[in-house]
């Protein structure tokens, strides 16, 4: 038996939601498609955000001082693909959608009703991911948002694998 395999079969079958995480640093701004993401505490609230390192946007989020996170619904797979197919060191993504300044600087996707602002408390490294520990300072809550999951997105083709380097 396999350990690694065998995980990642279990796992392979989990349907969780999927997010967009943009963030800003002076003139730099990114996003990308992230499901690697949790809620991780009620009081005080915090939640927990995992981009990969070879990410563009974990480039410019490992700078700023807070983090978008944007509940993406199950009409939004467009803008899933804008995100998680297109890589950051090859085009604007922001150009392609509706976005304003937000809080801390960071871009808010005007088409995402479910979002919050976060500022960054801490970071961990968990391998070929780092964790931002957020705690939330800006929020805005759609009508009835159902989430567009990680199944739903299976279709999407990286601009880049984890390992190599993406949105």
């Amino acid at each position: 038996m396999n350990a690694e395999s065998d995980f990642n079969e279990v796992v392979a079958d989990t349907d969780y939601a999927m997010y967009i995480v943009t963030a800003a640093y002076g003139e730099q701004r990114a996003g990308c498609l992230v499901g690697f993401t949790t809620q991780c505490s009620m009081t005080p609230p915090r939640f927990l955000v995992c981009l990969s390192k070879a990410n563009h946007t974990y480039t410019v989020a490992r700078r700023a001082p807070a983090l978008g996170v944007h509940l993406l619904g199950q009409d939004q797979h467009e803008l899933a693909s804008l995100f998680g197919e297109s890589t950051g060191d090859e085009v604007d993504k922001f150009e392609r959608c509706r976005w304003k300044v937000g809080p801390e600087g960071v871009p808010l996707l005007l088409d995402c009703d479910s979002r919050f602002v976060g500022s960054v408390l801490a970071r961990f490294d968990l391998g070929d991911h780092e964790a931002f520990h957020l705690a939330p300072v800006h929020a805005h809550k759609g009508t009835g948002v159902r989430p567009l999951t990680f199944q739903a997105v299976l279709d999407l083709v990286p601009g880049h694998r984890a390992e190599e380097g993406s949105g």
